[in-house]
């Protein structure tokens, strides 16, 4: 596991899909990271702590999807911004 402080403000976004996803986009993500692929962290989203993966959109950047339990917590939906803080790098 690395460590991490990392610190940015994005806005939610919803898949159209039936089912789909509430997500946020990072635009800097595969130079943070230094990879394209799957990414496991720990960290929190407007203060909810949460443990999930940044999947590669294969543009050059991940998404990151927040549980519905959490945009509830928080009282947000797609259109909001969302401060994520990025605490750990979980590799196996």
């Amino acid at each position: 596991m690395s460590r991490l402080n990392k610190r940015f403000t994005a806005k939610l976004q919803k898949s159209p899909n039936k089912g789909g996803w509430t997500y946020v986009v990072w635009a800097e993500s595969v130079e943070f990271f230094g990879t394209r692929g799957i990414v496991k962290v720990r960290g929190s989203v407007d203060g909810q702590p949460f443990r999930t993966s940044f999947m590669a959109l294969g543009d050059g950047r991940h998404k990151l999807p927040v549980k519905a339990a959490i945009l509830k917590t928080i009282a947000k939906k797609a259109g909001d911004s969302v401060t994520i803080h990025l605490q750990e790098r979980i590799e196996d």
